[in-house]
C-alpha cells in the first residue's frame, strides 16, 4: 500500500474481522427486455472497515449505485459474495440504511411522522422509538421542526429528515447515493459539514456515492475510483486529513493536489488506458 494520499492496488484493504462491508469478486449483469445482457459491475472486491467513511466516484453509469443496491440486498449479485458484519447478504437488512438521491418524504406527514415511518411499517413499539426519533431530529439539526411538513422545509432540511429516518433503526452501515446532488453549492457544502458531524456522533460505517471529487476528498477517509461500465475499481486513494474537517481545508494546496490526483484517474486517457468502455 502506498503512503497516505497515494493510489494503492485494488486488493482488499483490511483483514477479515474488521470489516463492516465485504464485497468479494461481485459482478452484476442485468437483462434488458429484449434479452440483451448489460454488465454493470465486474469482479468487484473491496472492504469497508467498521466506523470508516468511504466514498465512491466514477463516470455516470459505471455501476456505483448498483454496488450500493447489492450491499443493501435490494438486488442480488450475478456472481460473487456480499457480506455485512460477516453475514452473507441475501435480502434487505434492517442493519443497513439507505439514503437516496431524493428525500422521498411523504408530503402529508410531518417530520416526526416521516422519521417514525420505518417503525410503523414494521409494526414495532412506537413508544419505544419516539424518544429515539426526537434524539435523531435533534442530531440532524431539525429541533423545532418536528411538526413541520416537507413543503415547509428547504431541500437540505428535507434531506436531513431523510437521514434521521434512515437512522431510526440504528443501522450499522449507512449507504448514501448522491444524497446532496440536487442541492445548490452553498447548501451542499453545509450539508457536507453536517454529515461529517452526524457520522462522528453516530459512529456509523458510511459508504457514499458521489460525482463530486471535492465532496469525496472532504468527507472520506478513502476514495474508490470506478471505471466506466462495467464498473471496476481503478484505484483506492487514502485521504490523510485528520477529522474533524472544516471547509477551509478545500482552499489548501494539499487538498487541491489530492483532488487533482483523483481527477487524473478519471481523465479520458486514464480510462481508455484501463481498457474499460461504455
Amino acid at each position: 500500500m502506498s503512503a497516505p494520499g497515494g493510489a494503492v492496488s485494488p486488493a482488499a484493504p483490511a483483514s477479515e474481522g474488521t470489516l463492516a462491508v465485504e464485497v468479494d469478486q461481485a459482478s452484476k449483469v442485468f437483462r434488458r427486455r429484449r434479452g440483451e445482457a448489460v454488465e454493470a459491475l465486474s469482479a468487484i472486491s473491496m472492504g469497508v472497515e467498521r466506523g470508516n467513511f468511504v466514498a465512491v466516484v466514477g463516470p455516470s453509469g459505471c455501476g456505483k449505485s448498483t454496488l450500493l443496491r447489492l450491499i443493501a440486498g435490494l438486488v442480488a449479485p450475478s456472481s460473487g459474495h456480499i457480506r455485512v458484519e460477516g453475514v452473507e447478504v441475501v435480502a434487505p437488512r434492517v442493519d443497513v440504511g439507505f439514503v437516496f438521491q431524493q428525500p422521498v418524504l411523504f408530503a402529508w406527514r410531518t417530520v416526526m411522522q416521516n422519521v417514525m415511518l420505518p417503525a410503523e411499517v414494521q409494526g414495532l413499539d412506537l413508544r419505544r422509538f419516539q424518544d429515539r426519533a426526537r434524539s435523531l431530529i435533534d442530531l440532524v439539526g431539525l429541533s423545532g421542526f418536528e411538526q413541520s411538513y416537507p413543503r415547509e422545509l428547504s431541500g437540505g432540511m428535507q434531506q436531513r429528515a431523510a437521514i434521521a429516518r434512515t437512522l431510526l433503526q440504528d443501522p450499522a452501515v449507512l449507504l448514501m447515493d448522491e444524497p446532496f446532488g440536487a442541492l445548490d453549492y452553498l447548501t451542499r457544502e453545509q450539508m457536507n459539514v453536517e454529515l461529517m458531524r452526524i457520522w462522528a456522533d453516530s459512529g456509523k460505517t458510511v459508504l457514499l456515492v458521489t460525482h463530486s471529487i471535492p465532496e469525496a476528498v472532504f468527507l472520506a477517509s478513502q476514495v474508490l475510483v470506478f471505471s466506466p461500465r462495467p464498473g471496476r475499481i481503478l484505484a483506492r486513494i487514502a485521504v490523510p486529513f485528520p477529522y474533524p474537517r472544516t471547509p477551509d481545508l478545500m482552499a489548501t494546496a494539499e487538498f487541491a493536489r489530492l483532488s487533482g490526483e483523483l481527477r487524473s484517474h478519471l481523465s479520458s486517457d486514464a480510462l481508455e488506458g484501463a481498457g474499460a468502455g461504455f
